[in-house]
């Protein structure tokens, strides 16, 4: 009898530490899809690789706007607060970009870095549908540098 009781009590308390468990990891994954959300007003296009977006360009008749950044550049965390957050610049990207972000460090951004020779971040380029830079810059652009960099490439186009 009491071993049976207690076999009761263990059974009853392992149950209870598992629903406790599976409750941690439901809110945890509830925070990760928060994350995920683009917090931006830029519509970011999300790829590994740069063909598939040159290739929605040339779909949408629009240029590629792509900012080579890294998670440690403090230039390039000012721009995604400053910069992709303002609705007005997002407007006037979104109408006439694909827009794309490349973290230099990680996967193909490695590749990409190389073969656009980024030196200095972020380094911003706006590039044809067919892969071919329009306008350059490296460093940190605000709002007006921003939209008189868009509107060159533009006129490139």
């Amino acid at each position: 009898m009491k071993h049976s009781a207690f076999f009761i009590l263990h059974l009853f308390s392992l149950a209870l530490l598992l629903h406790a468990c599976h409750a941690g990891k439901k809110s945890t994954q509830d925070e990760t899809s928060t994350e995920d959300a683009n917090p931006y007003a830029f519509e970011f296009v999300e790829s590994d690789l740069l063909s598939p977006v040159l290739e929605q360009a040339g779909r949408e008749g629009k240029l590629v706007f792509i900012d080579m950044y890294a998670t440690w550049c403090a230039p390039c965390r000012l721009m995604e607060e400053e910069v992709f957050t303002d609705e007005e610049v997002a407007a006037y990207f979104n109408e006439n970009f694909i827009n794309y972000r490349v973290d230099t460090e990680k996967g193909n951004g490695v590749n990409l870095a190389g073969i656009f020779e980024v030196r200095v971040l972020p380094t911003l380029l706006f590039l044809n549908e067919k892969g071919q830079v329009l306008v350059r810059k490296e460093g940190a652009a605000m709002q007006t540098e921003m939209m008189s960099l868009a509107k060159e490439a533009v006129s490139k186009r």
